[in-house]
């Protein structure tokens, strides 16, 4: 038996697991017992534990032999297996070198018992063994496949050759496998791979031997099948494997073997240096071709397996090598043919994905071969064009057909997620449609019209609406990402749509998309307007059609705004009665009032003051009277739904800024004013609601989501207003404080920042600021005293305000009414908060602190006299008390006081990292010395100091050196 020395730490003991000192064999069996029989979860959990803890132990070499006996039942016999595996792979290190001899004769004597018994602990055996023949190869076990190839064909043993067989394919297949995910280290690997590939020259002759004996069982051949995809992952030159691979292709015939022989074609082909051996791949093309007789089989069949195992061999080859094969000029008809097989399989004949599944897999294939032909330089490329441009219009064809909805009748009878899952492969035509533009052009677009056109005018055939909705599916894809704006057909498709007669959802839903799509165009040709905006807004009643006729109608109210005036009155009629009506749900309301928003935006101010007064009077009443009622769940609801209704409007309505061109197509005037004098209709609305919102206020001041909907209307309209929003600001800070006194909530915190943002630097509008800034201050104090842990949004918030005010106006920080020193304070003990996003924003508030030690007396005394207290809490963080996600931002605060008040820093970091400990029981004396001289030497590349606290942190963590370290 084998006896490695070696101590592990005593784990702790626990109630139900077995005794941890003690990892004898009965007790490795009860915890498995438990493990895999107790009903108990926290038993199964705390048996887990103790066997992973056991497992690892130098107790492990003595239980897992007595686990492999024979009388034992297979998981616990695994749990052996697996012990073993563990040991070897992962303390290598603890075996000595005089006992490998006996640990391989012992493992092969396992395997060859197993190899008639349980195929998992079979399996985790011969990992074990290919573990201990990578950690030996090729210094201590040169010969290691030989040996293993030799091992298993010698008679003996009592175990029949099928067995023994199967068994070496198991142990030769899993070898390549534990390479890929041993924990070599970096110089070793390549060693290994060497001696492995050297190895190939064993294995290959075995494997052809085993594939080509007419005698071999099913089983044998599938597992020379996974042996060669095992091997061929290695790299092994596909010239090596060139036989190989055509016996793989005798075996697809088998249905016993066709999976294991696609997996090992595939993998060959694929691998990244089987590029080089172009006559191989030359002669691979006939093979594939060879297959179309299968696939068609198949195909009629309804053998969606099969369909799905020859497409991707086809499109491995196509995908992988199109430069190499479309170099061969020579051979230029057989690559076509290969192209056209592939083609075969994008246009398979049924539906996605209830009939097939194939065609998908073809999708990236177009990509490739496109972008191989428009890299050759533009004489090669022109060959190329002439010969696949006509493919790539077939291709056009085939996935518009393809794109093609099923019958009304078969559609209802797909699942919900069929129906997902074809309308994602629809997506991923659309995208492939956009890039095969590139190639064709402006002649794809033609092509789609003159179809499109044919369709609607042929009197004679009627046209199934399916056909047309593809065709304009494929309008839609392109110009949706596509500049179409030079395209002369546009026109003629415009006036096309209103001769669709629309009898279904999916129809006009991509009729509305398509329209939609083309927004742009229509601002540079308005006069197309009228023909297509009737279809729009009749959509809009149609609840099926939500989200199509709501997004359409927005685009067009962005994009062509400045032509709608003469639609206006409709327009926003048509949107009123959708609105009171309710037909659709509260995302496409939002959508709709900002298109209502962008429209008004256009028109002459009186005009936006009567239309937005007939807009929002409805809702102005509903207001008043759910504000009389007692607040509950469901007249809540109907407040946020409103309040966000105006928040929406407000967000696009803004008169003072033009596009960057006006519909003419010339330079539009440049606006910085309201084109008539007068206040802005916004402000003028908001004055009027302003007691209204104050009484809806007054009731649910204790309800966030209220207060945080009643923010955002204020929260919009200063964003898009700007200055304009101006005579609102003595009311709004008045009420925001008289809120944020009785509760405070986070989003009153947000407003302010906001206001703070754009008017804190204008002198007339400076006190009242200055006032909401001093009480939310004062008010985020006592919440402060009082304890602040329960709310960390609001501690965030108020963060990143005192930050916002010292970016833009640090006078405020000059106030007799402002207790900086008990701001600094805070900001200090919020660097301690659980919450990432908390502590990011109060760095951000120390890095904006901490220049103005020049400029600003009271920030300048706060950080003489307390600066200390900043250091600590940010070593604290360093040294593991914050996560790792947030070094980058405690190096900035660093930074911020190396350049701003070096002598400080340098007292500071000795005397904080004076204590033992401190910041981390990790660190030694020297590593805390030589962090603050590289700190303290960094006042330029804020990137090096970012390097210097992460390479500290891990030191503090203990997780230097490991594995972890990769994440940064």
């Amino acid at each position: 038996m084998l006896r490695v020395s070696g101590q592990m730490e005593t784990p702790g003991r626990t109630a139900t697991a077995p005794d941890a000192l003690d990892f004898t064999v009965d007790n490795v069996e009860k915890a498995l017992h438990q493990l895999y029989y107790d009903p108990n979860i926290d038993n199964k959990n705390l048996a887990q534990k103790w066997l992973m803890q056991a497992q690892v132990s130098p107790q492990a070499w003595q239980f897992c032999w007595v686990l492999l006996s024979p009388e034992k039942v297979p998981e616990i016999q695994y749990f052996g297996a697996s012990a073993l595996h563990t040991k070897i792979s992962r303390y290598w290190s603890d075996i000595p070198t005089d006992q490998y001899e006996s640990l391989k004769s012992q493992l092969f004597s396992q395997i060859a018992c197993f190899s008639s018994g349980s195929k998992m602990v079979l399996t985790r055996l011969c990992v074990a063994l290919a573990s201990l023949a990578l950690n030996t190869m090729p210094e201590a076990w040169p010969g290691a496949v030989p040996e293993m190839v030799r091992v298993f064909q010698e008679e003996g043993g009592g175990v029949d050759g099928r067995a023994r067989c199967l068994a070496l394919l198991e142990l030769l297949t899993v070898l390549p496998e534990e390479f890929q995910t041993s924990r070599l280290p970096q110089y070793r690997k390549g060693q290994v791979r060497g001696a492995l590939g050297r190895e190939w020259g064993s294995v290959c002759p075995l494997l052809q031997q085993l594939l080509r004996r007419t005698d071999s069982p099913g089983a044998v051949k599938a597992r020379v099948l996974r042996c060669l995809s095992s091997w061929v992952l290695l790299d092994v030159p596909l010239s090596e494997s060139e036989a190989l691979v055509h016996d793989c292709f005798s075996a697809l015939p088998d249905p016993e073997l066709f999976d294991t022989a696609v997996e090992a074609i595939v993998n060959a082909i694929s691998q990244p240096d089987s590029q080089r051996y172009v006559n191989t791949l030359l002669k691979l093309v006939p093979q594939v071709l060879a297959l179309q007789e299968q696939l068609q089989e198949a195909v009629q069949n309804g053998d969606m397996e099969t369909c799905h195992g020859i497409c991707r061999i086809a499109v491995t080859l196509g995908e992988n090598h199109s430069r190499t094969l479309l170099e061969q000029v020579d051979h230029w008809q057989s690559f076509l043919a290969l192209v056209n097989m592939i083609m075969f399989c994008t246009g398979i004949p049924g539906h996605y994905p209830v009939n097939e599944t194939t065609s998908s897999l073809t999708l990236t294939f177009w990509y490739t071969l496109q972008d191989e032909i428009m890299s050759f330089e533009s004489e090669k490329q022109a060959v190329y064009l002439q010969v696949y441009r006509p493919v790539y219009f077939q291709l056009v064809d085939v996935l518009l057909h393809k794109a093609q909805f099923p019958s009304d009748q078969e559609y209802e009878s797909w699942s919900c997620d069929e129906k997902e899952q074809f309308r994602i492969y629809r997506v991923d035509i659309s995208d492939t449609l956009m890039y095969v533009y590139e190639m064709l052009g402006s002649e794809l677009l033609s092509n789609l019209y003159d179809k499109l056109g044919r369709l609607l005018t042929n009197t004679e055939q009627p046209t199934s609406w399916q056909h047309t909705e593809a065709l304009l599916y494929g309008f839609q894809s392109i110009a949706e990402t596509i500049d179409v704006n030079y395209s002369d057909v546009i026109p003629g498709l415009i006036g096309l749509i209103p001769r669709i007669s629309i009898n279904n959802v999916q129809l006009a839903d991509t009729v509305m998309f398509t329209i939609g799509a083309l927004a742009e165009w229509l601002a540079d040709h308005p006069v197309m307007l009228s023909s297509v905006l009737p279809l729009v807004l009749q959509a809009l009643g149609n609840p099926d059609l939500s989200v199509s006729s709501v997004s359409t109608l927005k685009k067009i109210c962005r994009e062509c705004k400045y032509d709608l005036p003469p639609y206006a009155t409709n327009i926003v009629a048509v949107s009123q009665e959708v609105l009171i009506k309710q037909i659709h749900k509260t995302s496409q309301c939002m959508w709709l009032m900002q298109a209502l928003g962008f429209l008004l935006s256009a028109l002459p101010v009186e005009e936006i003051l009567r239309n937005l007064h007939s807009l929002i009077t409805p809702y102005i009443q509903q207001l008043e009277k759910l504000a009389d009622e007692t607040p509950n769940p469901s007249n809540k609801l109907a407040i946020i739904h409103i309040l966000g209704l105006l928040s929406n409007l407000f967000t696009t309505l803004d008169i003072s800024k033009q596009d960057d061109e006006s519909a003419d197509g010339s330079a539009p005037p440049i606006k910085t004013t309201p084109p008539t004098p007068g206040p802005n209709p916004v402000v003028v609305v908001l004055q009027q609601v302003f007691a209204l919102i104050q009484t809806v206020l007054s009731k649910w001041l204790n309800d966030s989501q209220v207060v945080e909907a009643v923010c955002a209307i204020f929260e919009k309209s200063v964003k898009t207003l700007l200055h304009e929003f101006a005579p609102m600001i003595s009311q709004l800070s008045e009420m925001l404080g008289q809120m944020y006194s009785t509760i405070p909530q986070a989003s009153a915190l947000d407003l302010t920042r906001q206001m703070v943002h754009i008017f804190a630097s204008e002198t007339e509008h400076f006190p009242p600021i200055k006032a909401l800034f001093e009480l939310v201050t004062s008010v985020t104090l006592s919440i402060f005293q009082q304890g602040p842990r329960d709310h960390p949004d609001i501690v965030d918030s108020f963060m990143q305000l005192q930050a916002q005010a010292l970016k833009r106006k640090p006078a405020l920080f000059l106030s007799e009414n402002l207790d900086v020193k008990a701001v600094f304070h805070c900001g200090v003990l919020s660097l301690k908060f659980p919450e990432a996003p908390t502590v990011k924003s109060t760095c951000l508030f120390f890095t904006e602190l901490l220049p103005h030690c020049s400029d600003v007396p009271p920030l300048a005394r706060v950080v003489q006299e307390d600066g200390k207290l900043l250091v600590q809490a940010v070593l604290e963080g360093i040294g593991g008390g914050a996560s790792r996600s947030l070094m980058d931002q405690f190096a900035e605060v660093l930074f911020s006081m190396n350049k701003h008040c070096f002598s400080l820093l340098a007292m500071w970091l000795k005397e904080s990292l004076q204590p033992p400990g401190f910041p981390s029981s990790r660190v030694t004396a020297d590593q805390k010395d030589n962090f603050s001289q590289q700190i303290l030497r960094e006042r330029v590349n804020k990137r090096r100091m970012k390097d210097i606290v992460k390479e500290f942190t891990l030191l503090c963590r203990g997780l230097h050196g490991t594995e972890y370290t990769a994440e940064y």
